[in-house]
């Protein structure tokens, strides 16, 4: 099990407990600077400062009793933003005609990057639309996705 993995398996039911969503988490293994992020959400009033304080509080705790990581790290809570990372098929699925950026760890037909329209995804894949091109991608080779909106819609509806 990877080190991101355990994190998760003790992380998310904490952050549960506490009445959030569990996102996911994003851990950089750096020697010289390890990172902890944990994306935190809440359906009902999204997520502010005091949450995020709320929850890094209580991480930090069971981290410090736990101890899976040696040495020193950096803890970050956060909500997920506008471009909300997305780690599971659950999450493609929920976003489903949504434009997501997605890195692979491995190339599909010579790329590792695609931007496009999430079209369907279970817990295994994920196809996304690429100028009418269908991607069926699989969810663990997956490096990195998130949502990609497009920011001059979005402003354009915020003037209205």
């Amino acid at each position: 099990m990877s080190r991101r993995n355990k994190l998760e398996a003790l992380l998310a039911p904490l952050v549960a407990d506490m009445g959030y969503e569990f996102v996911g988490i994003e851990y950089s293994s750096n020697p010289k600077n390890r990172l902890i992020r944990l994306f935190i959400d809440r359906a009902d009033d999204g997520i502010g400062l005091e949450d995020c304080e709320r929850v890094s509080l209580e991480v930090s705790a069971l981290l410090d009793v736990e101890d899976p990581i040696s040495g020193q790290y950096t803890l970050e809570v956060s909500s997920p933003g506008i471009e909300r990372p997305l780690f599971v098929g659950e999450h493609f699925a929920r976003f489903a005609g949504e434009t997501a950026r997605v890195t692979m760890q491995v190339p599909i037909d010579g790329r590792r990057n695609f931007k496009g329209r999430i079209v369907s995804a279970d817990d295994e894949h994920v196809v996304i639309d690429v100028d009418g091109e269908h991607y069926t991608l699989i969810v663990a080779d997956i490096q990195r996705a998130h949502l990609a909106p497009d920011l001059d819609v979005l402003l354009a509806e915020d003037k209205r």
